[in-house]
């Protein structure tokens, strides 16, 4: 069946959802974190989300609740995954309008995302960082043709996982992992792997 739009109710759900899953998965990206950072990506991410999905519950239209979602996670919570997950959200903030989305509209809120998030980071794909799973997410997005929402989604989270799985092969160069030279290739990014998950989250959910 195809999915035509796209609400405020099904938007909260895939947030419920990867705060669910990224939750469950926090010791393993805490882990990734520890290889190349200061190992606590796990917990960083989990408090991040729990502030955005407070915050969404409340939300009645797309445009007032994600600009409160960036910005609450980026008062309530320090450091670099709550920066990225709050320009994330307020660039989409920018992008929708009331209450439904149809797949153009969709699309024209998660390229917004993106902007925002590339005004928080100079990170690029390659880089071994989380813009190797969102870039391909969001290029993947609007690449698909047709106006089912879900299969925006499927799309998303199968590019993401592709673009996280090639951080494993990436030397770090950004952060502190990029100290690492040479050693920093042979495990995944954990940033690349929570949003990864992220949007395997936001597509099973639909």
């Amino acid at each position: 069946m195809i999915m035509s739009k796209l609400t405020v109710e099904d938007f909260k759900r895939m947030l419920r959802n990867a705060l669910k899953n990224i939750t469950e998965r926090a010791d393993e990206f805490s882990r990734l974190d520890a290889v190349l950072g200061d190992g606590d990506h796990g917990t960083a991410i989990t408090q991040a989300m729990s502030v955005i999905v407070q915050d969404a519950e409340k939300g009645t239209e797309f445009k007032s609740m994600l600009n409160d979602m960036g910005f609450n996670v980026m008062l309530a919570i320090s450091g670099s995954t709550s920066t990225l997950l709050g320009g994330f959200f307020l660039g989409m903030s920018d992008h929708a309008e009331g209450t439904e989305l149809d797949a153009a509209a969709v699309k024209k809120m998660f390229a917004g995302g993106l902007a925002g998030v590339e005004k928080q980071t100079k990170a690029k794909p390659g880089d071994k960082t989380m813009m190797d799973a969102l870039v391909p997410a969001v290029e993947a997005m609007q690449a698909v043709e047709g106006n089912d929402v879900k299969a925006l989604f499927v799309a998303a989270a199968e590019a993401a996982l592709k673009g996280a799985e090639a951080t494993k092969q990436m030397q770090a160069k950004f952060g502190r992992a990029r100290n690492y030279g040479e050693r920093s290739v042979g495990s995944a990014d954990s940033g690349a792997t929570s949003w990864a998950c992220m949007f395997q989250s936001f597509a099973e959910a639909l």
